[in-house]
């Protein structure tokens, strides 16, 4: 018994040494035995290797993704994109995408998951964008190439469905824009579509089929995403997806547009340069508004787990970092935060259990401060006090696999409440830039071996 109490003291001693931010957070009685269990081996849960490639060869991984949204009305394609009842009818829509890993071959996915009729799509082309800039009209001479579904150059995606294109024979470079253009000649009868209205970067619109043109003069820029859902590559067998669910934060309210700076491509950008996890990929689940327990902007956490997480291609992790849209929006009274803490950790429980049935690996991160936000601070620091207690459940329950410390990584030392002067993008919720970086920082590589 006391060798084998050793041995144990030792492996924890190897993981404080490298993991730092993950095991000081676990410092109560009884918790340190079960991070160790679930940390040491980065396996998954039961001692697996979470999702596998196909014996001896490459498989598809998610290389970009984005939570499809029903569209609100002022995210709309404006006129005369929208006419009533008919969307973008004879209407070219062209997007800019980053990829986070490289592959030797490229599928796209088309989602109508909230649409109210058929998406009847006519023509599909994927290129290089002018110059590699994310949201730039143009595209470079000769580097388009047709996307087909079957074989066929068009597709319907039936109600609430979503469809795989063919895969498109071309190098798909790690951390590269890419230009999807999409023609639909009849347009989507229903002003009910899909859609991620936070994308952070420009897509353009014109009438006409513009498939395959180099420039698109007088196209109208809107910042929102359409129909795209996802983009997946034929990588590395090693290769895999660490899948972030989140809200705002993760959107990346308070990024720059068309710079690529949320905390997911920041820590993106980290891994690439770090050897044992240059081959994955992080792919960003969120949306703005997003809630756990309740439908907000998008489905909730629980109800969207199965389609934005353990249905993703070559999904092997998942980050949670969501909780305090919900806490936010509960009555300020200490009997609603008391009863919404436990229902978020109960939920927490559930995104685990589920996760790790098919052998994903769960990460939990903190909730950062609130204090000073108009909407969700309030006098009697009754809100500060159940994200307090949320987040001291996810440091010391034991449930997550290992725990990531967003709070303390932004929050101002002086005020423990609030996040940093130098991080805070100005409404005491939502981070700068410079505060995303934080986050990716926050996490560390050795977590995705």
């Amino acid at each position: 018994m006391t060798s084998v109490l050793e041995r144990s003291r030792r492996v924890l001693a190897r993981l404080v040494h490298t993991a730092v931010p993950l095991v000081r957070t676990a410092a109560v009685a009884g918790v340190a035995v079960a991070v160790t269990t679930t940390v040491s081996a980065l396996g998954a849960p039961g001692g697996g290797t979470g999702a596998a490639a196909p014996p001896g060869g490459a498989h598809w991984v998610d290389t970009w993704t984005s939570m499809p949204q029903l569209t609100e009305a002022h995210n709309m394609p404006p006129a005369p994109f929208t006419e009533g009842e008919l969307v973008l009818d004879d209407s070219t829509l062209r997007q800019t995408i980053r990829t986070t890993i490289a592959g030797d071959r490229l599928r796209l996915r088309f989602s109508n998951a909230f649409g109210g009729t058929a998406l009847p799509i006519t023509r599909v082309s994927v290129a290089l964008p002018a110059g590699g800039a994310a949201g730039v009209a143009g595209i470079e001479p000769g580097s388009s190439r047709p996307v087909t579904f079957g074989g066929r150059p068009s597709v319907v995606v039936p109600t609430g469905a979503q469809m795989v294109s063919d895969p498109v024979p071309m190098k798909v470079p790690a951390r590269t824009n890419l230009t999807v253009t999409v023609y639909l000649a009849d347009g989507q009868a229903s002003s009910s579509i899909t859609s991620h209205p936070g994308s952070r970067t420009t897509s353009y619109l014109i009438k006409g089929d513009h498939t395959t043109a180099t420039e698109l003069p007088g196209a109208t820029g809107v910042d929102h995403w359409y129909f795209l859902s996802g983009a997946e590559t034929r990588a590395h067998p090693r290769a895999a997806a660490a899948v972030v669910l989140g809200d705002s934060l993760t959107d990346g309210r308070g990024s720059t547009t068309n710079a690529n700076n949320r905390w997911p491509d920041l820590l993106q950008d980290r891994l690439a340069a770090t050897a044992p996890a240059s081959r994955v990929a992080v792919v960003n689940q969120a949306a703005g508004g997003n809630r756990v327990l309740n439908d907000g902007l998008g489905p909730n956490a629980l109800a969207r787990l199965d389609r934005d997480v353990l249905a993703r291609s070559g999904a092997r992790w998942l980050l949670v970092f969501e909780g305090v849209n919900d806490l936010g929006t509960a009555q300020a009274t200490e009997a609603a935060q008391r009863r919404t803490a436990d229902d978020l950790i109960l939920a927490y429980r559930q995104i685990v259990t589920r996760a790790h049935a098919q052998g994903l690996r769960v990460y939990g991160a903190t909730l950062t401060p609130i204090g000073g936000n108009q909407m969700y601070d309030d006098p009697g620091g009754v809100r500060e006090a159940a994200r307090r207690r949320v987040n001291d459940w996810i440091r010391t329950s034991g449930t997550f696999d290992a725990v990531i410390d967003f709070d303390r990584a932004v929050r101002d030392p002086d005020a423990p409440a609030r996040l940093h002067p130098l991080y805070d993008q100005g409404d005491h919720l939502h981070l700068n830039p410079a505060g995303y970086a934080a986050l990716a920082r926050a996490v560390p590589a050795g977590l995705f071996r």
